[in-house]
């Protein structure tokens, strides 16, 4: 069981410890992303939000184990590393297929720990309830680096280094196969309030189907259109992060209305 006092677990990293912080921040990444990504994240809104940032088997540090290409595995995994980190209200933001992850996360918390998160943050994902037939995973090699070079969310120079394309691509079509072979099952909309953010050129998700994150929450609802593609949020990272930093504000911790945000 991780706890909160252990830094080192393998799929919760805390860059910046924030142990006064009154709310904490899980961000879950994209489909071949890892914890690192969020590292910006954790040092800008440190320390009033403590970010924990998730790391995914078969990356980075976590190389030598094998890959889960099933979402809800993937979310379970999560959801049991999080057993010592419930002490303080938790919000959940996930990027692409991150934010399907965190969506699962968010279920399993309430129904099966008894905690609402305090609010999910859902970035440049289409809803659960909108699926896409999408089979980029079964895709060649060259076919699948040149939907990461059209997505623009792998740096140009690992996609150059041969070295690197054979480290990162077996977890990354692994996460692409756990986001495309997800299928939504229908239960009882999420308590928490939902923040959705999307660009507006997005190949991978229109305004309307990220809109429709509105259907997965019996509380408010809150939706954002940047410019940008599918990886608007490296150019709007500021404005994006005060969004966010507002909202943990001011929300009050479900079943506790003296707990609240930062």
């Amino acid at each position: 069981m991780t706890t909160v006092q252990d830094d080192i677990s393998l799929w919760i990293r805390r860059y910046h410890p924030a142990p006064d912080s009154a709310i904490r921040l899980l961000c879950l990444p994209h489909a071949g992303g890892s914890a690192s990504f969020y590292f910006p994240v954790s040092r800008s809104l440190s320390p009033a939000v403590e970010v924990l940032a998730v790391q995914y088997p078969g990356r980075q540090d976590r190389r030598s184990e094998p890959n889960i290409d099933d979402l809800p595995t993937l979310a379970r995994g999560i959801l049991d590393a999080l057993d010592g980190w419930l002490d303080k209200p938790l919000a959940l933001f996930g990027h692409s297929m991150g934010a399907t992850v965190g969506f699962e996360v968010a279920r399993m918390l309430e129904q099966e720990r008894g905690v609402v998160p305090a609010r999910l943050f859902a970035s440049g994902r289409r809803a659960p309830s909108m699926p896409r037939d999408e089979r980029l995973h079964l895709e060649s090699d060259e076919g699948f680096i040149r939907e990461l070079r059209r997505l623009n969310g792998t740096a140009g120079n690992i996609l150059g280094d041969e070295e690197m394309l054979r480290m990162i691509l077996p977890a990354t079509r692994s996460d692409y196969r756990a986001a495309e072979t997800y299928r939504y099952v229908p239960g009882p909309p999420l308590s928490c309030p939902v923040t959705a953010f999307v660009g507006d050129d997005d190949p991978k998700v229109t305004i309307a189907e990220a809109r429709a994150w509105q259907e997965h929450t019996t509380a408010e609802f809150d939706f954002h259109v940047f410019d940008g593609g599918h990886f608007y949020l490296t150019t709007h990272q500021t404005q994006l992060l005060k969004i966010m930093a507002d909202q943990m504000r001011s929300v009050s911790y479900p079943g506790d209305p003296a707990r609240t945000g930062p």
